[in-house]
């Protein structure tokens, strides 16, 4: 079993900053992806990014020229560093870890970030 503990998020106003962190304990060997989704009040969970154990990165809807998502050397904490925030950027943000076998996934319990405008 994969433990996620996730850290930051908060309240910020229109075009700041945040920083998101999670660090995974337990059994991270088999660990291959890490990442964060986010979920929005009446919206489905959706991609923010997500980055493999060789460092390839995917990003998903407009956050690809304002967030940044990197990964420690042990591969076992993943940040996302977060700019130019928007009000839609409003939700919260869920921490993620899949294995290698493409299957067995793990969640943080999820941190929120609001932001005004």
């Amino acid at each position: 079993q994969v433990q996620l503990v996730e850290s930051g998020g908060g309240l910020v106003q229109a075009g700041g900053s945040l920083i998101l962190s999670c660090s995974a304990t337990g059994n991270t060997f088999n660990i291959n992806r890490m990442g964060w989704y986010r979920q929005a009040p009446g919206k489905q969970r959706e991609l923010v990014a997500w980055i493999s154990r060789g460092g390839v990165i995917d990003y998903g809807g407009d956050v690809k020229d304002r967030f940044i998502i990197s990964r420690d050397g042990a591969k076992t904490s993943v940040s996302l560093q977060m700019g130019l925030l928007k009000p839609e950027d409003t939700a919260v943000y869920y921490c993620s870890a899949r294995e290698i076998d493409d299957t067995t996934n793990y969640w943080g319990q999820g941190t929120q970030v609001t932001v005004s405008s």
